[in-house]
């Protein structure tokens, strides 16, 4: 049983190719944050290794369970910050990571009939850690699967991608999203209604929204804060700049959120200034986002968005966070906080 859910376009062509064992040896899994690329990665590490599926997970026997856990021997997850002491390595994956799950894929499964190694935040190795990935993509063992999982394709590098079968995960519908919640998660229409407009399509956000009242008290206190660096002076906005790349340096998602939550209020100033306010993003701050909107020029708003968009694939090249922010807040509009 598949626990993903709104990639049946995917299912689709996982499911024959695992019948038939005509799988290829890598996959690069795309899709903004809490698309459900974890998911789709620990079910695609079911349907492997389980005793009873054909080509489908049945999320009942022991290793389907035992990879639901977390605890299967054959099956490890790599991320930024683990196994090096460096400062940069709470942002990327090393070349010591990247060794260590070589080393793992190099010996027969334990476990179960495959290893899978999941590399989540494929965007973020180094080069030294993606040169030697390559090595091992190029001439792969048998009975090992990569699963690489990139928010944004383009920052994985070249070489990388042309040895991996790419797949996009696709943000799911509002009125699929909202009916999903109120079935499955027991939400009420209205909270249904305002987490559906807020994931952006994106089901991991909601549900994690829904079942901890903190997801959105921290979205309020990052709008709050994102407010006041508008309406404040040059040091303030270097004040912020500089706690952006602190956090970057060490919790490089959160700061990559942040960052979205900027972004999406700047596209519903735009959407202001076109009359398009039945499709904002931030309803709740309508009353808001029109008074900003109404000291800014459409001119001005497109360009800082274009803005957000560099710093963020700038970000994603591995540039000095610190210095990506401040050349931002150098170009925030100095009237965008003056309503």
């Amino acid at each position: 049983m598949w626990t993903i859910f709104g990639q049946d376009h995917l299912l689709k062509r996982f499911e024959p190719a695992l019948q038939q064992g005509r799988q290829s040896h890598a996959y690069l899994l795309c899709g903004p944050p809490h698309v459900g690329k974890m998911t789709l990665a620990l079910n695609l590490a079911q349907a492997l290794n389980c005793l009873n599926g054909q080509g489908v997970p049945c999320a009942t026997c022991i290793q389907c369970t035992r990879i639901a856990d977390g605890h299967h021997a054959d099956v490890r997850v790599v991320a930024p910050g683990q196994g090096e002491d460096s400062r940069s390595a709470r942002t990327m994956i090393g070349i010591n990571d990247i060794k260590e799950a070589l080393r793992r894929v190099s010996l027969n499964p334990y476990e179960g009939s495959t290893s899978v190694v999941i590399l989540d935040g494929a965007e973020s190795m180094s080069d030294e850690a993606a040169n030697a990935l390559l090595k091992t993509l190029e001439e792969p063992p048998p009975q090992v699967m990569f699963l690489l999982l990139a928010g944004n394709e383009g920052a994985v590098l070249p070489t990388i991608r042309s040895r991996c079968q790419s797949m996009s995960l696709t943000p799911l519908s509002k009125d699929k999203m909202a009916e999903r919640l109120v079935t499955q998660h027991q939400a009420t229409p209205e909270q249904a209604e305002h987490l559906s407009r807020l994931s952006r399509g994106c089901m991991g956000w909601a549900i994690g929204a829904l079942g901890d009242p903190q997801v959105l008290e921290q979205r309020q206190a990052d709008l709050e804060k994102m407010q006041e660096t508008l309406e404040a002076g040059l040091e303030t906005r270097f004040t912020y700049a500089n706690e952006v790349a602190t956090l970057f340096a060490n919790e490089r998602e959160a700061a990559k959120d942040l960052l979205s939550i900027w972004l999406r209020w700047w596209r519903d100033l735009l959407l202001i200034k076109e009359g398009a306010d039945a499709f904002l993003h931030n309803s709740d701050y309508e009353e808001s986002l029109k008074n900003q909107a109404s000291g800014l020029s459409t001119a001005e708003v497109v360009q800082f968005i274009n803005r957000l968009i560099d710093t963020m694939s700038n970000l994603d090249s591995n540039v000095n966070p610190r210095l990506a922010m401040e050349v931002l807040m150098l170009n925030l509009p100095i009237e965008a906080g003056q309503v």
